[in-house]
């Protein structure tokens, strides 16, 4: 499976953007699909996954009620939508597939896009 991300930007604190991860392959929907994020300085962190019929999600504590993970399997494409966001969610966003479920650490996924760089002003 080859991920790209795209649709990362500048946007002001309680804005919102809409990234989204295109995959290539045929099997993209044995996959499940997760968001991270690194910003300058840390550690790359989980973000939030979807199961491979997208019936279910996970997040992380920290974007909860704001973040959300959709996919379209057919499209080969899973989408993060970012609401309410703040200058603590400045990163590098990456997405990612792993064959397990939920699964939060990175060293849980096999395939890596490229990232796209979200940054929040205040």
């Amino acid at each position: 499976v080859q991920l790209q991300a795209s649709g990362g930007g500048l946007v002001q604190a309680g804005g919102s953007l809409r990234l989204s991860c295109a995959a290539s392959g045929r099997t993209f929907s044995t996959y499940v699909m997760g968001w991270f994020r690194q910003a300058p300085t840390k550690e790359r962190e989980f973000v939030g996954a979807i199961t491979w019929s997208g019936g279910s999600t996970y997040y992380t504590d920290s974007v909860k009620g704001r973040f959300t993970i959709s996919r379209d399997n057919a499209k080969k494409m899973v989408s993060l939508q970012m609401n309410s966001l703040n200058v603590e969610d400045t990163a590098v966003y990456y997405c990612a597939a792993s064959r397990k479920w939920p699964i939060t650490i990175a060293a849980g996924y096999d395939y890596w896009g490229q990232g796209t760089q979200v940054t929040v002003s205040s």
